[in-house]
């Protein structure tokens, strides 16, 4: 039996079935397709984390609050959600990116970032197999 084509659209985001083998593969090639865009566009970027436990990451929208504190609420916000039966990819992102936010170690915050990227490719290949 055949498997079935990939679609795609001009943006270059995938339409059709791709076979479970190949989500993964095909997702990462957009985002390097989109890393090579962002150098193209602004040029290699090397800027400080501003992460870390007490780094207050959602100042700018009027929230004080730590980021080792914001890890927590999130985690207990994605484990309740999931234990009620309606947790969403938007709660587990969320945990993750938090997770990150509250590193200040440069190896733990790339194993973290390497997680919010593992999520971030998992939502989308649950979009393509819906769509």
């Amino acid at each position: 039996m055949s498997e079935p084509d990939a679609g795609s659209s001009s943006a270059g985001v995938v339409t059709g079935q791709v076979p479970a083998r190949d989500r993964t593969r095909t997702v990462l090639v957009e985002i390097g397709a989109e890393r090579a865009r962002q150098d193209a566009r602004w040029g290699e970027q090397n800027h400080p984390d501003g992460t870390g436990p007490d780094v207050p990451v959602l100042a700018a929208l009027g929230d004080d609050r730590p980021a080792a504190v914001l890890r927590e609420l999130a985690r207990d916000h994605c484990d309740q959600e999931f234990a009620a039966g309606q947790g969403v990819f938007r709660q587990i992102l969320t945990e993750e990116v938090f997770e990150a936010y509250a590193e200040s170690d440069p190896a733990a915050l790339r194993a973290e970032l390497v997680q919010v990227a593992a999520v971030a490719v998992a939502w989308i290949e649950a979009i393509d197999r819906r769509t």
